[in-house]
């Protein structure tokens, strides 16, 4: 695991190990931390803005 990237030496050892090997990036811990809570907290969507028609007719 590492928090930046893995050079294409060290994926290609992984890759010819006999055991499975996982290499875990930043970018895909960060991921998998969102994806099962791990670390993490939730909150409130951004609110998002919708365009009122009615408040361009002359009636509304």
């Amino acid at each position: 695991m590492t928090t930046s990237g893995f050079s294409r030496g060290a994926v290609e050892y992984a890759r010819n190990l006999p055991q499975r090997v996982i290499l875990i990036d930043g970018n895909r811990l960060a991921d998998l931390m969102i994806e099962h809570g791990v670390g993490t907290r939730s909150q409130q969507p951004p609110q998002i803005q919708r365009l009122d028609e009615d408040f361009f007719t002359e009636d509304g």
